[in-house]
């Protein structure tokens, strides 16, 4: 507890052996003023060891997940598309989102786990609350707006499952502005990792980057797709780890790099603009990682898959599991590639049935 006084100290003290002991019982028992146990408390909350009101401690492993929830309709052809015309589909419509489908595999992987989001006030976005509730996700930080309606993300998807053409109306989150961070801090500032996709505007984007830098969390930020790459600051230091696909680490970077050689040359090159980690993807190609303990690359984990929507940001999640749990960043990304390969093979953007108890009963498959 190096960022904390003397005096924080034993109030936090105080608070962890009576999380009811009112702020006259600790000035009298620590001979200090009111006022002061006051400020040391609101000290305290902005820096993560307490969760506001009631004071709250923290859970020893969190993650806060920070971007997308949206409403997902996903079309599978029947037959190989052709354009210009009706083509005969089958459709399911389901809760996703980046941030959201992080969050939910998080859950389900037994992380304690929240959501800052923006959902509108209707129906989708009550939806999408009420199924995150009901897997334990904390969603108190995520806001209901009547400005704009939830997200929606529509995708077609080829007969063997890969992703076509897609549509998104994501407009509700270009209200999603720093203030609403201020609003969510204390919860941010007591996790041990925070997750943010580029769903996020980039004065958002920024304003988390700078923040890092002061806090105690570690981040993470997928990259979501081209378009949004705009969204990350030019000089990525105070992101700890960043995420994206061998397309857009070329984009960003200006690069033509190729194969898993060239995605190992990436992961250098985000490193290089700052970034402290990166995990860049190649598909069924496989993955490369370079950070502080590592730098290598690794195939694709054998898979049958029947949908591949979701199976990023199951990667992102699954290694964030591993992280919070204290492995090295190329053991993590290795577990994340199984999470990912395993949601392939589901018709939902997140596996029903992940479990820890699932990932346990495959892990021959990292040997393969």
């Amino acid at each position: 507890m190096t960022d904390l006084s003397d005096q924080e100290r034993a109030v936090l003290a105080a608070i962890e052996a009576n999380p009811f002991v009112s702020q006259q019982d600790m000035a009298d028992t620590l001979g200090l003023a009111r006022s002061t146990i006051a400020a040391h408390v609101v000290s305290l909350t902005q820096k993560g060891r307490l969760l506001g009101r009631g004071y709250i401690l923290p859970a020893g492993r969190r993650v806060v997940c920070l971007g997308g929830a949206v409403l997902d309709r996903k079309y599978q052809a029947l037959a190989p598309l052709v354009p210009a015309t009706s083509n005969p589909v089958t459709g399911v419509r389901s809760p996703g989102g980046v941030a959201r489908n992080v969050a939910e595999n998080l859950a389900r992987l037994a992380v304690p786990t929240a959501l800052v989001s923006l959902v509108g006030e209707d129906e989708a976005g009550r939806e999408i609350l009420n199924h995150l509730r009901g897997l334990g996700v904390d969603v108190s930080q995520t806001a209901a707006t009547a400005e704009a309606p939830t997200a929606e993300y529509a995708a077609i998807l080829g007969p063997d499952g890969d992703l076509a053409v897609a549509a998104a109306d994501m407009r509700i989150f270009d209200l999603f502005t720093p203030a609403l961070l201020d609003r969510a801090w204390p919860h941010l500032a007591a996790a041990n990792w925070v997750f943010a996709d580029c769903n996020l505007p980039a004065e958002t984007v920024a304003a988390l980057v700078t923040r890092r830098r002061g806090a105690r969390f570690h981040l993470a930020i997928d990259a979501v797709s081209i378009p949004k790459l705009a969204r990350l600051p030019r000089d990525l230091a105070g992101i700890d780890l960043l995420f994206m696909n061998l397309d857009e680490a070329n984009a960003l970077l200006g690069t033509h790099h190729e194969g898993l050689e060239g995605a190992q040359a990436a992961a250098h090159g985000l490193r290089a603009r700052g970034a402290a980690g990166a995990v860049v993807t190649l598909g069924a190609q496989g993955t490369a990682v370079a950070g502080d303990d590592s730098a290598a690359t690794f195939a694709a984990i054998p898979a049958q898959p029947v949908d591949t929507t979701g199976a990023g940001d199951a990667m992102i999640a699954g290694t964030l599991f591993r992280l919070v749990a204290g492995d090295g960043l190329l053991a993590a990304a290795r577990m994340g590639a199984l999470v990912g390969a395993l949601t392939t093979e589901s018709k939902a953007s997140v596996h029903p049935g992940l479990s820890p108890q699932l990932l346990a009963a495959n892990l021959h498959r990292l040997t393969i």
